[in-house]
């Protein structure tokens, strides 16, 4: 990998990576959020994406970007319609060094290009804090059952201004 702070390339998600992306998914999950999940709840979520084939068809139902350091794949984000981010996970080894905000960014550009009036996020207690400081509110507290286990998360939303220079009718 390239040293912290190379700014990474970005791409669209591809069929054939699948494999990679789950397990940077799983990976993220099993390594990330020990401190707020136990590990019942850590192996629920993190097998919802053993069924490739349905873990693909989702992202690719998306808009799924790729974040890329020395092109392989180091972090990924998805849009489900035009507002809500639906996955947003990275490699444990490149948490904390900027991979998570270029990928929201990037889709927070999006989803203004868009005309969406505001973009929201189902964040785990994890990632409570990182979306906290991109500008997201939290909503409400939610639990969400996976595989028999329950996880609670908390709908949050960030208002997106209208670009400026933009003309109001």
């Amino acid at each position: 990998m390239s040293a912290t702070g190379t700014k990474p390339a970005l791409r669209p998600f591809l069929p054939q990576d699948t494999a990679t992306v789950a397990q940077i998914f799983r990976d993220a999950i099993g390594e990330l959020t020990e401190d707020d999940y136990d590990d019942a709840q850590r192996a629920a979520w993190m097998a919802s994406a053993d069924d490739e084939e349905s873990f693909a068809k989702r992202l690719a139902g998306q808009t799924t970007l790729l974040a890329l350091r020395d092109s392989e794949p180091v972090g990924f984000i998805s849009l489900k319609g035009n507002d809500h981010i639906d996955m947003l996970y990275v490699r444990p080894e490149v948490a904390g060094e900027g991979i998570g905000t270029f990928l929201a960014t990037a889709i927070e550009t999006l989803a203004r290009g868009r005309k969406a009036k505001t973009l929201s996020v189902d964040a785990s207690d994890t990632a409570l804090p990182f979306f906290e400081k991109l500008g997201f509110k939290p909503q409400l507290r939610q639990s969400i059952a996976l595989e028999g286990e329950w996880l609670a998360n908390t709908k949050m939303a960030k208002t997106l201004e209208a670009s400026a220079g933009r003309e109001r009718p």
